[in-house]
């Protein structure tokens, strides 16, 4: 019996990547710093992508802090950005009684934010950045830490997710790992998933029809 479904946020409840990388890559050429093409960051800490950013670690520090005041200059439109399936989602969830977290890659703050501008903190039992954890996806750290803040076991978890760092996580912890398609991962990139979904809606209909196992 499926007890909680643990979220992703970058790629899963907001299509921020395309807005992140754009962000990023207009910030660097005002530095003077052009790529052929611009390094796949998709489902990346944020300090594995300044690490493949920028090589020199002292250029990376100074230009990384300059980032946050350009970040502000330049805020996310979660509102633009959202996965319009959200809000039925959750609430649906919630009306069902499955626990609801979100585990991003992201900073704490960022998704903060998210969740103020998409009104949905009512429905969620837990929120955890990866800035709160020692290791990164795809370690499964931030994953185990959300089900024993939950208090269920893995085979009790849905993980959503949609980049194939997120879903070897997710595989690590050893939950049952769903895979929403999206214009910015390739099928391929997420082989790993037990089951892919076209909307997060879909999610719901799982958790109903038993589908895992």
């Amino acid at each position: 019996m499926i007890k909680a479904v643990l979220f992703d946020m970058d790629g899963v409840l907001a299509f921020t990547e395309g807005f992140y990388r754009q962000r990023r890559e207009n910030y660097l050429a005002e530095h003077g710093i052009y790529f052929d093409k611009f390094p796949d960051a998709t489902g990346d800490s944020d300090a594995s992508i300044w690490e493949k950013l920028i090589s020199h670690e002292k250029k990376r520090t100074l230009l990384k802090k300059a980032y946050q005041a350009y970040t502000e200059e330049h805020p996310t439109p979660w509102k633009k950005l959202l996965n319009p399936d959200v809000p039925q989602t959750f609430s649906q969830l919630y009306n069902l009684g499955i626990k609801l977290a979100i585990a991003s890659s992201s900073p704490r703050p960022l998704i903060n934010e998210f969740v103020e501008s998409a009104a949905i903190g009512c429905y969620l039992s837990f929120v955890l950045g990866g800035d709160e954890c020692i290791a990164f996806k795809p370690a499964p750290d931030i994953y185990l830490k959300c089900m024993q803040k939950l208090e269920v076991k893995a085979q009790e978890t849905v993980i959503v997710e949609d980049s194939s760092i997120g879903i070897c996580a997710g595989k690590a912890a050893g939950a049952h790992v769903v895979a929403l398609r999206t214009e910015e991962v390739s099928e391929h990139e997420q082989v790993g998933a037990e089951l892919s979904i076209n909307h997060l809606t879909d999610v719901v209909r799982l958790v109903l029809g038993s589908s895992f196992g």
